[in-house]
This record gives structure tokens, sequence and C-alpha cells, in this order.
């Protein structure tokens, strides 16, 4: 078999959507893990600063962190194993020659793909929240600087930390109104924190597009080893 050949047959034979979905779930699960980390981090900043005093108000946005930290790892685990499944039911040939051997489970693969797109899709929700908490009090501070846009008394547009539940309801002053909410978002941390969350969001939006991809290749495989009745071990 002459070089060009070989490398021919390789390529026909490699799991592009599931490199190029491998690809995207590193860089989603990492701006996800990366960007959340620091916009919770910063959100805690701008609670203690101004929202409340009590650190137990807002102790469990680390859990939530810790949780969503979890759920990337798991699909990063899956982005490692998942793309060399696709080329031993689409031209098994192919890696005999590289050396695989071994036994894989399709449908195994399938299960857990699907597990991890559902966690992933919860995750995805849950990422929206504070991206909409933050544009409601930016769209307020736009109020506040605009007073000729709205009917409403300055002294009663405010953000309340409690009505989204990010804050118990005995946290005090658990508000912030008028001018100062104004000021807030004309903070640095409040900008940053901001635009983090929604580059958490997308990488969200990227991992979880990258399980659809693995699940539509992962399904496909086991399809094609049911209907033409192969084995799984080379």
């Amino acid at each position: 078999m002459g070089l060009l050949e070989c490398c021919a047959r390789c390529l026909i034979g490699a799991p592009f959507a599931s490199l190029v979905a491998t690809g995207l779930c590193f860089f989603g699960v990492a701006l996800f893990c990366g960007c959340g980390h620091e916009a919770l981090t910063g959100t805690e900043q701008l609670i203690e600063t101004y929202f409340s005093k009590n650190y137990q108000d807002y102790e469990y946005l680390i859990d939530v962190y810790g949780g969503h930290r979890e759920g990337g790892g798991l699909a990063a685990l899956l982005a490692v194993a998942l793309p060399w499944l696709t080329p031993v039911t689409a031209s098994p040939s192919v890696l005999v020659p590289l050396g695989w051997h071994g036994e894989v489970h399709p449908d195994k693969f399938v299960g857990i793909t699907y597990v991890l797109t559902i966690i992933w899709l919860l995750v995805f929700a849950c990422s929206a929240v504070p991206v909409y908490i933050y544009f409601n009090t930016w769209t307020t501070c736009q109020s506040i600087a605009n007073p000729s846009k709205t009917s409403a008394s300055i002294g009663t547009l405010c953000a309340d930390a409690r009505m989204y539940g990010v804050l118990p309801w005995n946290a005090f002053p658990g508000k912030v109104c008028g001018s100062n909410l104004l000021s807030v978002c004309k903070t640095s941390e409040f900008q940053m924190t901001f635009h983090l969350f929604i580059a958490a969001f997308v990488g969200a939006a990227a991992t979880l597009v990258s399980l659809l991809t693995f699940i539509i290749a992962a399904t496909y495989n086991f399809a094609v080893l049911k209907l033409m009745g192969r084995g799984t071990k080379f």
C-alpha cells in the first residue's frame, strides 16, 4: 500500500464530525467553567459590597459553581473517549494498522451521551438566569440614567437580589435603588461580571451543541452495527 493510498484511507475513515465536536466541547467547557468561576466570584464581591454583609446569605453560590464544574469534567471526559467510536464503525480497517484492538460498546456511549446532554441542557438553562438578572439590572440603570424615558420615580427603580432568589428575604438591605444603583452599574466589576456571564452562557451552548453532535454520531454507529449485524471486536 502506497503512502498516498494509506493517507486517503485514513482520511476517509476519520471521524471529522466527532473531532469538530470534541474541539467544540473542550472550548465550551473551558469557557463555561473559567468564565463562570470568575463571574460568580465577581457576583459575590458585588453582593458583599452592596446587597448583604452576611456570607451565609450567598454561600450557596459556591455550591452552584461546584456542581457546574463537575458537569464540565464529565463532558470533557466524554469528549476524549467518544470521537474514537466513530471510525470503529465507519472503517475499522483503518484502525487495525494503527494498532487498535479491544472492544467498544456504542450502545453504552449513546446512553452516557444522552445523560450528559440532559445535564448540560439544565446547565444551559441555569446559565441563562444570571444573564437575565444582570440584563434586567442593566436595563433599570438605563432608565435611571435617562429619566425622561420612564414615568416612574428614580427612587423607586431598584435591583432587588431577593426577588430573584439570589438572597433570602431576610437579607439586608437586599436591594439597591436610584442613583446608588446607577453607580453600581457603572463599576468595572459589574460590567466585567455581566460579560463573563454572557461568555459562560455561550460556553454552555457550545458544549450542548457538541453533545448533540456526539448523540448523532453515536446513534448512527449503533444503528449501523445493528443493521449490518457486525460485531465490535477488533
